[in-house]
């Protein structure tokens, strides 16, 4: 196997999403923590862009330079609702406090809105010694009024995806692999790297 690439994000159910992506193609994908780095506050500038692309490669370098230059990955990625100025957009994660509080937000701002199309949206960055990539991978789909399912995390049972005839939160970890923003924009990175 490859040496182990690092994945720039404290998210455990987008590592455990990726992970399963990078073992298909011989790769170890490593976490933060498992890679000895504790959470430091000046994380929380990083994703200060106004890009999901800026937001993703800032992220891969910086945890490049703290890892000890390790190959690292890192994404940004969101939901952007075109009835809502495709908010929340790169606030997706921090846009009302916690799932919960994003998920009420999300609801609550589409409750007089006919238009419930939506798209997440993801940008895979890679940092290693002598190269910067970035790719970018996107979903479309539709809101729902009330959340269906309990896998995934976010914005995901609220999120249905016309391809797989269900919300991400009723799809298992392989079927929203097969369809999901973040594993185009990651296979699209990992073909490029030729790996």
């Amino acid at each position: 196997m490859s040496p182990p690439v690092l994945v720039a994000t404290r998210s455990v159910g987008k590592l455990r999403e990726l992970a399963a992506l990078f073992a298909g193609r011989g790769l170890r994908a490593v976490g933060l923590e498992e890679w000895g780095l504790p959470y430091d506050a000046d994380e929380d500038a990083i994703e200060r862009f106004e890009t999901f692309e800026e937001n993703a490669v800032a992220k891969a370098r910086y945890f490049y330079e703290v890892s000890g230059g390790i190959a690292t990955v890192a994404d940004d990625s969101g939901l952007q609702v075109p009835a809502l100025g495709d908010a929340p957009g790169v606030r997706s994660r921090r846009w009302a406090g916690d799932d919960v509080a994003n998920n009420a937000k999300l609801i609550s701002s589409l409750s007089t809105e006919s238009d419930r199309r939506a798209r997440y949206v993801c940008a895979a960055a890679y940092v290693d010694h002598d190269r910067e990539l970035f790719r970018r991978g996107e979903v479309e789909g539709t809101i729902v009024d009330a959340p269906r399912g309990t896998n995934g995390f976010g914005y995901d049972p609220y999120f249905y995806s016309p391809e797989l005839g269900r919300t991400f939160g009723e799809a298992t970890v392989e079927e929203k692999a097969r369809v999901s923003h973040r594993a185009r924009a990651f296979r699209a990175l990992l073909a490029d790297l030729h790996v």
